[in-house]
């Protein structure tokens, strides 16, 4: 991942339509948050660059259909082996899980990408709820963290990591996580401008464009007043995921530039390029960090066919981002 836009796309079957963000994040494994009414943002920095991998690619250039990858609980060689299948919602349980290889043998040697050598994410098939963990690798590669899911349901968890091997690509496996107790699905919300958590206002400027590269800026604000001095959280000062409605296709972006470079500014708008793999409504989790504690911001947006129909008849020109482009 370095210091390179990525975008990591997987898909998983979604019973349920999107759901409102649920709770507050912190250091550990942010939760995403419902977002407030529509507001527009002001432009920030520009972009940066894709990393060319399964699961994480783009179009050419930005250009042509987004891959969706991650489909399956094995790629390239390794699976993704979840011990625990089953947790009870609302009580902290143990998840465990390893990456075996071809050999059945759990991999223990990792690439570290941004700062850690395997990113763990849960989802719930509603979206209610949203987590980006960081598990513990044991000496015999197993991997575990507990975890507290507050509802009850179908979740998909995402193993983001790189083999340690030559040759090997970054890769996203996923396997599903089932939580007992009663489940009652939540509704998709309304698409937002605004999102907030805590005492922070985050503002979204841009659209997602299906099989068209294009930029989102996201503005930070506490208590009205723009937020500039923001603390880098995994090599970053902001890490972006997107969820498509439907089949959980899972996007990963990462903004241009890195913390310390002489060129990235702390604040208070953080830039992603992006394409979506297609038309359709999409649920945004921005994390971010600041005095200290990592906030999840979340948004639903709407990537429309109509734009990218558009740029191919040559009327969409002027929405390009020069300088972000994708392999």
């Amino acid at each position: 991942m370095n210091t390179a836009l990525k975008i990591t796309a997987f898909t998983a079957a979604l019973a349920a339509a999107f759901g409102t963000a649920y709770g507050v994040g912190n250091a550990v494994d942010p939760v995403a948050t419902e977002p407030a009414p529509a507001a527009h943002a002001d432009h920030g920095a520009g972009a940066g660059h894709e990393d060319d991998a399964p699961g994480r690619g783009g179009g050419e250039g930005g250009h042509g259909e987004a891959q969706a990858g991650g489909l399956q609980i094995s790629e390239g060689g390794y699976t993704l082996d979840l011990d625990t299948s089953r947790v009870k919602a609302g009580e902290e349980t143990e998840l465990s899980f390893a990456v075996r290889g071809e050999d059945g043998r759990p991999l223990t040697s990792y690439r570290t990408e941004h700062g850690k050598q395997l990113h763990l994410l849960l989802a719930s098939r509603d979206l209610a709820v949203y987590r980006h963990l960081h598990p513990k690798r044991a000496a015999d590669g197993s991997w575990s963290i507990p975890v507290n899911l507050p509802a009850a349901g179908d979740y998909r968890v995402f193993a983001d990591f790189a083999p340690a091997v030559e040759g090997a690509k970054p890769l996203t496996l996923g396997a599903d996580l089932a939580a007992v107790g009663a489940y009652e699905p939540k509704g998709l919300p309304e698409p937002s401008r605004t999102a907030t958590v805590d005492d922070y206002t985050v503002t979204l400027d841009g659209s997602l464009r299906p099989g068209a590269a294009a930029t989102l800026d996201l503005k930070v604000a506490r208590d009205g007043r723009p937020v500039t001095d923001l603390q880098p959280y995994l090599g970053a000062y902001g890490h972006l995921v997107a969820l498509r409605a439907g089949d959980l296709a899972y996007l990963h972006v990462h903004p241009g530039g890195e913390p310390g470079d002489g060129a990235t500014e702390t604040g208070p708008t953080v830039s992603f390029a992006t394409t979506a793999p297609s038309s359709g409504s999409y649920r945004l989790f921005l994390d971010f960090k600041h005095d200290g504690k990592v906030r999840t911001a979340a948004f639903t947006v709407t990537a429309d066919g109509a734009a990218k129909a558009e740029e191919e008849k040559g009327d969409g020109g002027a929405d390009h981002e020069d300088g972000a482009h994708q392999h």
